[in-house]
């Protein structure tokens, strides 16, 4: 597939968000599965890396594990590369070096290398950004990658890459339309992360069998989580057994929420399978687990009231987020700050949160996936009517054309013990997050 030749390439000197909107133009749709086109131009790309390669897919808790593996793996001292997907604020966020976030004229460089390369061929956003990263790192005299899959697997732009170890750290219903409407269907998608003989590590406790089979089928290493690796944990510390590593007296994630440890496990078991390779001392998983960080993530921002922000936006997500709510103190109100993009399952979300939920801030997203303030308000109505919801007595829902104004109207309301979460997408957390009103 080539590109109209009336559609010209940034010229020198142009900025990373004239580029950024120039990728937009070079495929006629945003996703498209497959690898052909990303591996033809990989072939004219200098993109092979002796580095150690991590590749984590999986429906929910990807971020988490690439932060934390990231954090180890810096802790004990090796050279790191990070690519993950999607980011909040700035598309800098998606990269990172050693630590560091990738400035804008670096990433520039490698586009240019990318678009040098393409010659004709039609790349997506994402196939084109994912081919400048691995470039870069490529570049960057790297000891490890940890790269986190986009969408599914089997057909994601980051499957290029042949995995030395792999994760996949759960499977639930999302993405429906390009990855199938069961768990088997999805679960077959992301096992072709897995390489024959390599570790393929399984964190999610209950892993469809379609996953399982594709993993014997090709003679995958499979550590599955309760079988393989697993944790224990008291108030105060916890502990990681693996096939023949036992780590003891850890303190909890810095990263709050309920899933954290079985994330954290998935990471251990991956650095236990790459031990030969990859030594990561007792002092550096400690360390490590205390400094990885990630934005969005049941993260709790320091005032009164307490504000969480969640990127949850899918069923399993919410639900987590529910639990990980239930487990804090005690707040009079709950108020949420919500939007959700139209693709999404919208009343499976509400469904779940709606038990936790005094009053509901709803808010229009932009874009063409948006919906409009009156239909997220009136699916919000809809779904709160329905006695099996258990939502509050006269629970108040509110609607807004902005996330500021909805997160604005929200902080009005709110008295300093109650708290407010902010969740349903990406888009809606950043939004909250660049809210003029309020400096975080």
């Amino acid at each position: 597939m080539h590109i109209p030749m009336s559609i010209a390439p940034p010229p020198v000197g142009s900025t990373l968000e004239t580029w950024l909107k120039y990728l937009e133009t070079l495929h006629p749709s945003a996703i498209e599965m497959g690898l052909e086109r990303v591996r033809d131009v990989a072939s004219r790309l200098s993109i092979n890396s002796p580095a150690v390669k991590i590749v984590v897919g999986g429906t929910n808790g990807k971020g988490s594990t690439c932060a934390m593996l990231e954090s180890m793996l810096l802790a004990a001292g090796y050279r790191v590369g990070l690519y993950t997907s999607p980011h909040l604020i700035t598309f800098n966020e998606r990269a990172r070096v050693n630590g560091d976030i990738v400035r804008d004229e670096v990433l520039i460089r490698q586009f240019e290398k990318v678009e040098a390369a393409r010659n004709g061929t039609s790349l997506t956003y994402f196939e084109f950004t994912t081919l400048a990263v691995l470039q870069l790192f490529a570049e960057s005299s790297l000891d490890v990658m940890v790269l986190e899959v986009g969408l599914g697997g089997r057909l994601d732009a980051v499957n290029i890459v042949d995995a030395d170890c792999a994760i996949v750290t759960s499977v639930d219903i999302d993405h429906v339309e390009w990855l199938g409407d069961t768990r088997e269907k999805i679960g077959f998608e992301k096992a072709h992360i897995f390489r024959p003989t390599r570790p393929a590590i399984v964190s999610d406790p209950s892993p469809p069998q379609s996953l399982l089979d594709y993993a014997d089928k090709i003679d995958a290493d499979v550590w599955l989580f309760g079988r393989d690796f697993n944790y224990s944990g008291d108030r105060q510390q916890w502990a990681f057994g693996g096939r023949e590593q036992r780590r003891n007296a850890l303190a909890y994630p810095a990263l709050r929420g309920a899933n954290q440890l079985l994330n954290a496990s998935a990471a251990l078991a991956a650095l236990e399978s790459l031990r030969h390779r990859l030594a990561v001392p007792q002092q550096a998983v400690r360390q490590g687990l205390l400094q990885a960080s990630l934005p969005g993530r049941f993260q709790i921002l320091p005032g009164q009231p307490t504000i969480i922000l969640d990127v949850a936006h899918n069923p399993h997500a919410s639900a987590v987020l529910e639990k990980n709510l239930g487990n804090m103190g005690f707040h009079p109100y709950t108020y949420a700050v919500f939007s959700m993009l139209s693709d999404k399952d919208i009343d499976s979300v509400v469904r779940h949160m709606a038990p936790r939920v005094d009053g509901w801030f709803c808010a229009a997203l932009p874009g063409p996936r948006g919906l409009s303030r009156d239909h997220i308000e009136a699916k919000v109505k809809r779904i709160l009517a329905d006695p099996q919801a258990n939502a509050p007595k006269d629970v108040q829902v509110l609607s807004f054309e902005t996330v500021e104004d909805a997160f604005a109207s929200a902080c009005d309301k709110s008295n300093p013990d109650d708290r407010i979460v902010v969740f349903g997408s990406f888009l809606t957390v950043a939004e909250a997050l660049n809210s003029k009103g309020r400096k975080f």
